[in-house]
């Protein structure tokens, strides 16, 4: 799989491993939520690290991906989370926001990257990050390419304890079990409840729910 600044690559089913230079990856979590953040992690892995189990954190089990983490923090070169909250979501549109929050992941990073990938089919804007570097979208890269990988595991296991956290203080919700995904569960929720604090008012079911809220006088 060749680098190339900003084309999008198909993914190969093997997990690729940095070779010869460290390779940061960059991924998100929580795009497709109605509630809570986006948040994105930027991991650096040295030639020659290896972690046993390591995959895309959407195929893993939230105990399997609590252990990656752990191993991950400990054997990457550097590592970095950030968000953008449910506010900069609505300001910004999810894409942007998501792409912000990446910006945020690798300013974060306590050292300077060399070569970047991110999951998908685009790269965001990397302009005034005081670096530069190669860069490279690899579609399916949370599946085959070991830094991006990590970076969906720390990302992952990152906003699933926000939402837990979230769900101590909207209860009625229930963050914990659901995530803020479009779950029966949620949207029953949202039915009894109304919109909370951390909904993404610009998502359409939420707009929705909201409307129908303000009828019954369940605005939060």
């Amino acid at each position: 799989m060749q680098p190339a600044n900003g084309t999008p690559v198909r993914s190969r089913a093997r997990l690729e491993w940095a070779a010869g230079l460290p390779m940061t990856g960059v991924d998100e979590a929580g795009r497709g939520p109605l509630a809570g953040p986006v948040v994105a992690a930027a991991v650096v892995f040295a030639p020659g690290v290896r972690i046993r189990g390591l995959n895309d954190s959407k195929l893993l089990e939230a105990e399997e991906r609590e252990r990656l983490a752990r191993f991950i923090r400990a054997r990457a070169v550097a590592w970095s989370i950030a968000w953008a909250d449910v506010e900069e979501i609505d300001a910004l549109n999810i894409l942007h926001a998501s792409e912000l929050a990446m910006r945020r992941a690798l300013l974060g990073l306590c050292c300077r990257p060399m070569t970047l990938c991110f999951d998908g089919n685009r790269c965001p804007p990397l302009g005034g990050l005081g670096f530069e570097c190669e860069a490279r979208a690899v579609v399916g890269g949370d599946g085959c390419v070991a830094a991006v990988a990590a970076a969906s595991v720390l990302a992952k296991v990152t906003r699933d304890g926000l939402m837990v956290q979230y769900d101590r203080l909207y209860p009625a919700w229930g963050f914990a079990s659901h995530k803020g995904y479009s779950t029966p569960a949620h949207f029953a929720a949202l039915a009894a409840h109304g919109v909370s604090p951390i909904h993404r008012r610009s998502f359409a079911p939420v707009q929705s729910a909201l409307g129908r809220a303000l009828e019954r006088g369940l605005t939060t």
